[in-house]
């Protein structure tokens, strides 16, 4: 999901993996594309699909909150233009003038609402996104260990391609020796469900 890369980029230069060298040999050095990791690992895909539907329901709930404030501007300038009537008594404007006041009440109260919905909203999805981005970091970064273990490296680079005004790549050249990104995917994607969330990466990037 598009909104997911942006916290990736932030995490990137924490999931380097050092592992201690059992001796004074010469240093063993991989790498791993951890932005392709992140985006094809498919939990990351089903975050992103339940983040989006989560999104989509509470954009009707705020649609829904913003017709109720629509119909209360309608009604408080009916009621205005009702106590304003010159054909009827004054008593029945001064009832009419009361009433009117408290649909501007009624329409500050929605307003709130509105403003206090989006606070809300915001917050719950960014507490989720970050959560779920840690979650999956951690995953990722575990698997990349036990393979660093494993191949007895003593240091995992990022070699990410850096995007426009974001971080600079950690690796400026890679001849792809040692590179661990599609044995981590293999790992990570082992369980994957055939019923993936299908996601379309170029269309999202030209929004």
């Amino acid at each position: 999901m598009k909104m997911l890369r942006p916290l990736l980029m932030l995490s990137c230069a924490a999931c380097l993996v050092f592992v201690q060298p059992a001796t004074a040999a010469e240093p063993k050095i991989a790498t791993v594309d951890l932005k392709k990791v992140f985006e094809d690992y498919y939990k990351t895909k089903l975050a992103d699909a339940a983040i989006k539907e989560e999104a989509s329901g509470l954009d009707k709930d705020r649609k829904a909150l913003i017709e109720d404030h629509s119909k209360a501007m309608e009604d408080y300038k009916k009621a205005l233009d009702e106590a304003n009537n010159q054909a009827i008594s004054a008593d029945e404007r001064e009832k009419r003038k009361k009433e009117a006041e408290g649909k501007l009440i009624k329409i500050n109260d929605l307003r709130q609402t509105v403003e206090q919905f989006d606070r809300t909203a915001k917050q719950n999805l960014d507490e989720k996104l970050r959560m779920t981005r840690e979650k999956i970091l951690k995953e990722i970064k575990d698997v990349i260990t036990t393979k660093s273990k494993v191949g007895a490296f003593t240091l995992v680079l990022d070699s990410s391609t850096a995007e426009p005004a974001g971080r600079p790549p950690v690796v400026l050249f890679t001849n792809g020796d040692n590179d661990l990104t599609a044995a981590v995917l293999e790992t990570l994607n082992a369980n994957a469900p055939a019923d993936l969330p299908k996601t379309d990466t170029k269309k999202e990037e030209k929004k």
